[in-house]
């Protein structure tokens, strides 16, 4: 994974649908869990994020989403 790492973001003015909320539910989770007292690997867990935004974007330009 770490080859993928200087991928840059998506914009959130790029999101809709169902990458808006997902978007939206990844950083209410990511602050639950930034604020929790588990260990927590914040680059991973953005990195993963990014990713899933981006095929959920491919997706709906397939129409799929």
């Amino acid at each position: 994974m770490s080859e993928n790492r200087d991928i840059k973001p998506l914009s959130t003015s790029e999101l809709l649908g169902p990458q808006q909320d997902f978007s939206d539910y990844c950083e209410a989770e990511f602050e639950r869990r930034r604020n929790s007292e588990e260990p927590f690997k914040e680059d991973d867990y953005r990195q993963a994020m990014e990713m899933t935004l981006r095929k959920l974007k491919s997706l709906e330009d397939e129409g799929y989403a």
